[in-house]
């Protein structure tokens, strides 16, 4: 299973999908990884910074969606004033 989290004022929004299902062709776990790297892609455009999260492992940052990871967080641009 892999999440998408984009963190936000209301706390964070999550995407969930299924690797495992969407490569042996089952159409909703296609559709969720589809709509996560959407999602990736838009909040990538916004300026925001894309962690990648293992279990025991420190977060890495990522430019390009990775179905396989098990969490990517997604940060905004902080703006300040």
């Amino acid at each position: 299973m892999g999440m998408l989290r984009v963190m936000s004022r209301r706390g964070d929004d999550r995407v969930a999908w299924d690797v495992s299902r969407a490569q042996v062709g089952e159409l909703d776990a296609i559709a969720a990884v589809k709509e996560a790297e959407r999602i990736f892609a838009e909040e990538r455009a916004k300026g925001a910074t894309a962690f990648k999260v293992e279990p025991g492992q420190a977060p890495v940052r990522i430019d390009q969606f990775d179905q396989t990871a098990e969490q990517i967080v997604l940060v905004p641009r902080v703006v300040g004033g």
